[in-house]
């Protein structure tokens, strides 16, 4: 055997050696209550915080209302926004939240499923299209209030929202019906 041919099984037994031997990303997930979700999901979905599950709206110019009302002084809100606004917050966390509690127990239903080795192909599937439905419901919650807030806002408004979340530039400054 060629010295090149044997440095080069030494590379692939080490490299193999390695392989086997890497930890896995998930390594310390399995201490969670859940393991599907990390602490801080948990806590979102609590309080009814949107998880990303918006960012089609909102990286497409459609605001929701959480941020604008963090920003209403540089977006120069008039009092009629605001309370508008604030309304639709209230009203979209009033969904969000029994909504993510009800996620929260359907994972924690799945995680016992396979914790108590009782996991059957039958079963997952019932616990997965449940989930999938609520995380559908959830996501719809947090959209339809994108779509409401920019009805609230002129399109000047939506243009200085775009500046200032730093989406310059790819934002549409038109009203969206």
């Amino acid at each position: 055997m060629t010295l090149s041919r044997v440095l080069m099984l030494a590379a692939f037994v080490a490299s193999t050696a390695c392989v086997a031997h890497a930890q896995s990303p998930y390594a310390g997930l399995q201490a969670r209550s859940i393991k599907a979700l990390s602490d801080q999901q948990v806590a979102d979905l609590q309080a009814g915080r949107g998880l990303g599950m918006a960012l089609p709206a909102e990286l497409n110019g459609y605001p929701g209302p959480l941020h604008v009302l963090e920003l209403a002084d540089e977006l120069g809100l008039s009092e009629n926004q605001r309370a508008a606004i604030r309304g639709l917050f209230d009203s979209m966390k009033s969904e969000a939240i029994p909504l993510g509690e009800r996620l929260i127990a359907q994972e924690a239903a799945l995680d016992r499923l396979f914790a108590a080795r009782t996991a059957t192909a039958e079963n997952v599937a019932a616990a997965t299209n449940e989930i999938g439905t609520t995380q559908a419901r959830l996501r719809n919650t947090h959209l339809k209030y994108h779509l409401s807030t920019i009805e609230r806002l002129e399109s000047r408004q939506i243009q200085r929202y775009g500046e200032l979340r730093g989406y310059a530039g790819t934002t549409p400054t038109h009203r969206h019906h």
